[in-house]
């Protein structure tokens, strides 16, 4: 294993990579660090196609080192389909849809929760607890299951009915509340504050290596297009891990020395229902101001205090990227528009991604010819409610 240690953004303090760790003294999340220059010795991009179709096939930039704690379901590899029907309408001819709603638990989630576990279970965790917003939770609770570790799972009341039936078929502790996933993280930190150490907390960011799974989606962008960056990334942006962890990638691959020193514009896209990380940034803040009586459609994305702002603000500014907030409104017709044309049916917060992808384009902020990535971050199924179907004849 190539893991060295973690590191605090904020303070610079390191901390050992050898036990379960959670947030810095300052209250900051950990970056995993690598010994790069080790990795590059060891590895070339050349030896990635001969290795399974999955995210571990990137095992020397990932944190467990013993295979027998790989806790995995196939997970990663997702494909990236050209979208030009659709594209050509919005004047974006290079549009391409990274579709993680074919991977296990039916969202991206499983990345980092396939990472997460397996590092946990060989740090010795015997149960987790985290909140959620419906995706993250269900993905956590199958792979706890698989990994035979106990999960808490605590999840708003509003959350996809299907993401709590998944909770309950991994044999979860499902626990529900009437309110934001914000009201559930304090739940969980009672939980875990009264287990004495029997229980570790899992939330978005309080642990180091849901990231480490997620940013192999920036590997995977980057391979799949060649070992060439596309132009733009536009990512639907809630707690952000994924943003973060592609952000992380694309650093990490060009100190490696395999994509040049150009790097892609990343996008963050919320609600106008919810959108801390779009007002922030658009006032030149560091730190995101929690949003007040927040609510979407696109439910994963309702995140009105993210943990990791911070780190979100920073790789939207390292990048030459933007924020952007679009309606719930403008998500659902897109959503129904894409489905239509390239037959593919959007989860709601990668139906926002689309929906930012018209309005930068329609302002010139994508140029004609770019290449532009979109993350659908779940499988559209799970969001029956977005289609509505009361209007179709019944035949006699």
């Amino acid at each position: 294993m190539y893991l060295t240690h973690l590191e605090c953004p904020r303070c610079g303090k390191e901390h050992p990579a050898d036990r379960p760790q959670n947030l810095c003294v300052c209250g900051s999340p950990l970056l995993a660090r690598y010994d790069l220059a080790a990795v590059a010795a060891a590895v070339t991009p050349e030896q990635f196609p001969l290795r399974p179709a999955d995210l571990w096939r990137y095992r020397e930039l990932l944190p467990v080192a013993d295979s027998r704690h790989v806790t995995s379901l196939g997970e990663g590899w997702t494909p990236l389909l050209r979208a030009s029907g659709y594209g050509a309408e919005i004047g974006v001819d290079d549009l391409m849809v990274k579709d993680e709603g074919l991977i296990p638990t039916g969202s991206f989630k499983a990345r980092g929760a396939a990472v997460g576990i397996s590092r946990a279970r060989e740090l010795g965790v015997r149960r987790i607890a985290m909140p959620t917003n419906g995706n993250a939770g269900a993905a956590w609770a199958t792979y706890a299951a698989r990994a035979g570790m106990g999960a808490t799972i605590v999840m708003p009341l509003d959350a996809p009915t299907i993401c709590r039936r998944e909770c309950v078929a991994a044999g979860a502790d499902l626990r529900l509340i009437d309110g934001l996933i914000s009201d559930a993280g304090r739940r969980v930190a009672q939980l875990v504050g009264d287990s004495g150490g029997a229980i570790f907390d899992a939330g978005t960011l309080r642990e180091p290596y849901r990231l480490e799974g997620k940013k192999t989606m920036g590997y995977e962008i980057v391979e799949q297009l060649g070992w060439q960056v596309p132009d733009v990334i536009i990512y639907p942006t809630g707690g952000g891990v994924g943003l973060i962890g592609i952000h992380k990638a694309l650093h990490e691959m060009r100190e490696l020395g395999w994509i040049s020193d150009r790097l892609p514009r990343l996008v963050a896209v919320q609600s106008t229902g919810c959108a801390p990380i779009v007002r922030a940034f658009a006032a030149g803040e560091e730190r995101a101001e929690p949003w007040a009586d927040a609510h979407t459609v696109a439910f994963g994305i309702t995140v009105p205090a993210p943990l990791g702002d911070e780190l979100i603000l920073t790789a939207l500014r390292e990048s030459a990227g933007t924020a952007v907030a679009v309606s719930d409104e403008e998500i659902l017709t897109d959503l129904r528009a894409f489905a239509a044309r390239e037959g593919l049916l959007l989860c709601p917060e990668g139906a926002a991604c689309l929906t930012a992808a018209r309005q930068l384009r329609a302002g010139g902020w994508i140029r004609a010819g770019e290449r532009v990535v979109v993350l659908n971050t779940g499988a559209g199924l799970k969001y029956p409610e977005t289609v509505d179907v009361s209007d179709v004849p019944v035949l006699p």
